[in-house]
């Protein structure tokens, strides 16, 4: 299963509330960035310049990244992937991991939400956090290159039917009753 959706559209809190439900591993590429950042291995220092520019990691160093994860026991009875594929490219390379290990999406989950209410929550969350790679022309920016790759992405898990798009907004359990109803409706299509 993924679950897809523009920089601040509650992706993360999202996969935390269905894994817990559905007992699968959620795997956050963004915590899969910021552990290899942290731990300044030679693929966290060459993100962290994409990161804080607020560009995406290049298709070559996030793959790489999400392939070591994917290898690993826990995810052998499913997970939940947050934050990829982002291209088409990805796509075909997430396609190619799974043929390799006989498995398919079943789910792809898109949470939607407003651009200046993507902005607010993320200037919101910088001031918390104090993340440095959430300031308004960074969340600007990701959110044009969100719009102009990912969608591209969501067009092609439409076209093969997997696809639910999902209201982002609101209080977040109202938002996880709809992704889990969503997950329902998928499931027993």
């Amino acid at each position: 299963m993924l679950i897809i959706g523009p920089p601040g559209s509650g992706k993360g809190t999202q996969a935390e509330r269905i894994s817990e439900r559905l007992g699968v591993v959620a795997i956050s590429t963004g915590d899969i960035f910021r552990a290899n950042v942290t731990g300044e291995t030679p693929l966290g220092i060459e993100a962290k310049e994409y990161m804080d520019a607020g560009d995406f990691v290049p298709d070559t160093v996030t793959n790489k990244m999400v392939s070591d994860r994917l290898s690993e026991a826990d995810v052998e009875d499913g997970f939940l992937l947050d934050g990829y594929p982002r291209t088409t490219a990805q796509v075909d390379y997430l396609d190619q991991i799974l043929a390799n290990r006989d498995q398919k999406l079943d789910v792809v989950l898109q949470l939607t939400a407003d651009d200046e209410e993507l902005v607010a929550r993320l200037l919101g969350r910088a001031e918390e956090t104090g993340r440095s790679d959430d300031n308004e022309a960074v969340i600007r920016h990701r959110l044009d290159l969100y719009h102009e790759q990912t969608e591209a992405v969501v067009a092609k898990y439409a076209e093969r039917g997997i696809l639910s798009q999902v209201d982002g907004i609101g209080r977040i359990s109202e938002v996880t009753d709809r992704v889990m109803l969503a997950v329902k409706e998928k499931q027993a299509a």
